[in-house]
């Protein structure tokens, strides 16, 4: 009996050993905005795509805090938290020095905490509302299953890019 619980214990190690080993190590996150689609890079090939959702106003690069614009540029996901309102979210490294620059040349304060993200749990409005438009104050946020498999697949220190 003994040799058996050993030998399911090892084979359960050996699986989840293969299943981590054929994992792709996502080397880059391409946010195409105006395709509203996130892409995970591996190997300079897409490996997955997921539909995003943006800032309540999605065109053109951010500017300053509360103007509900998603950034544009190259940034880190340079930290992550479990979040109560949004479940998972990666913290997006903005501003960059260019952001920054911009932001002081106009005289505004650039913001900042912008997060990759998922979906409230709202009772009102279910998951698919929210999947359906723009509607977070600048960041980019994905459906919850999505963003766990996010979570998952994309390490801290990951370069994400945000096009327009």
């Amino acid at each position: 009996m003994r040799w058996l619980l050993i030998l399911f214990c090892l084979g359960g190690i050996l699986t989840s050993l293969h299943a981590s080993a054929q994992q792709p190590r996502v080397e880059k996150i391409l946010v195409l905005k105006s395709e509203r689609q996130l892409q995970l890079i591996s190997q300079g090939q897409v490996i997955r795509h997921y539909r995003i959702s943006l800032g309540k106003h999605p065109v053109g690069a951010k500017l300053e805090e509360g103007d509900l614009r998603t950034p544009e540029g190259i940034y880190w996901i340079d930290w992550r938290k479990r979040s109560e309102k949004y479940n998972l979210a990666m913290h997006i490294s903005y501003p960059n020095t260019h952001d920054a620059a911009r932001a002081r040349a106009a005289g505004v304060n650039p913001g900042g905490m912008i997060m990759l993200h998922g979906t409230p749990v709202d009772d009102e409005f279910p998951e698919w509302f929210f999947h359906t438009l723009d509607w977070t104050d600048g960041c980019i946020a994905l459906k919850n299953a999505d963003m766990r498999e996010v979570w998952r697949l994309v390490p801290n220190r990951t370069l994400i890019e945000i096009r327009p």
